[in-house]
């Protein structure tokens, strides 16, 4: 895409997902605590400018959220196995011994941050920038001009990680070399999937919900309900917190029973979102309940888990509330959310 073709509003659009996207990975769960708020200037050019950059390879492909997830995991092997290589350190924030390390990686923390990054970290900011920029939403943002920029931010944004985060919290450590060639194999193959192998966007499905072979919608309180409970559940099931030196204090040999169990309950999830969307019913109400949801359950889990004094417990639960207000917010803004139209009313198309 040449720059006269730079959709009206694709720099602000893009923009916003760039300042969203760490707000909703890191702020919002506490990281950093917001008297250190300042600490996110060292994380906006790598969240930001990735997830920018994975949109914008998914577009012009006409991917769909299949090829968001994949390349959203890709994005977490960059960051905690290149950058800051957390998926392979023994003495960073103590992840080694959350379970047994398997193949030299940290397996708990690996389970849990690779999928939480291709949620929390690209799909739900690109949703969110989606439902405001509704006319865009099947549209790359910039030109080949922004897209090398924004790679570049990308590059730059690790290296600053890499001099400062990593060289404060876990000094002198560097992979062995299998490790970060592993990665770039890895993160080649998840972009090789997402983005060449499969299949296109298909056009949104418009059949009635309760229609022959159409799977029913929910309501929109069911599915924000779902949003809190994935949101607040997985990470309660792999991070320890009150204590614990273990995920969901186990000991030992059972850590097992609660990473088998956040597998599953992610399998489940993601078996839902796919009947749910499959049919004509889903619209943008529900995504945006989902999106709540997901993001209240999450901030709920960072105040238990992760705010340390009275303080920052009272701070992430009160940005926690701003946030739900600014999507309540752009759900009153935009009545016409969920009823189609120009907009087309599905953030979740059929892939």
């Amino acid at each position: 895409m040449n720059a006269p073709d730079i959709p009206r509003g694709g720099r602000r659009a893009a923009s916003l997902l760039a300042v969203i996207t760490p707000v909703a990975a890191e702020l919002t769960l506490g990281n950093p605590p917001l008297s250190r708020i300042w600490l996110m200037l060292l994380w906006v050019p790598i969240y930001g400018a990735g997830t920018v950059l994975i949109r914008e390879l998914v577009r012009r492909c006409r991917g769909g959220w299949p090829s968001v997830l994949l390349l959203g995991v890709a994005y977490g092997v960059v960051e905690e196995g290149l950058v800051l290589q957390a998926l392979s350190s023994p003495t960073m924030w103590g992840v080694a011994g959350w379970a047994p390390r398997f193949l030299g990686l940290n397996s708990a923390y690996a389970e849990l941050n690779l999928p939480y990054h291709a949620v929390f970290s690209v799909a739900l900011p690109i949703l969110l920038a989606d439902l405001v920029f509704p006319s865009l939403r099947d549209r790359p943002y910039l030109g080949r001009a922004g897209v090398g920029v924004a790679a570049v931010v990308f590059v730059l944004g690790g290296l600053l990680l890499r001099v400062t985060v990593v060289t404060s919290v876990d000094p002198g450590y560097r992979a062995p070399v299998a490790v970060p060639a592993g990665c770039v194999v890895a993160v080649a193959l998840l972009a090789v999937v997402a983005l060449r192998v499969l299949p296109p966007l298909a056009p949104a499905v418009s059949a009635a919900p309760g229609a022959r072979g159409v799977s029913a919608v929910p309501g929109l309180w069911v599915v924000g309900v779902f949003g809190v409970v994935a949101g607040f559940g997985y990470p309660a099931l792999l991070f320890p917190f009150g204590g614990a030196r273990q995920p969901a204090f186990t000991h030992g040999g059972w850590v097992v029973a609660p990473m088998l169990g956040a597998a599953a309950g992610a399998v489940l999830a993601g078996w839902l979102m796919r009947r749910w969307t499959a049919g004509g019913g889903w619209t943008d109400r529900h995504s945006l309940c989902m999106a709540g949801g997901a993001l209240a359950g999450h901030t709920a889990f960072g105040v238990v888990a992760n705010a340390v004094t009275l303080a920052d417990k009272l701070g992430l639960s009160a940005l926690g509330l701003v946030v739900s207000g600014l999507l309540a917010l752009l759900g009153r803004r935009r009545p016409g959310l969920g009823a189609g139209g120009a907009s087309g009313g599905k953030s979740f198309p059929r892939t």
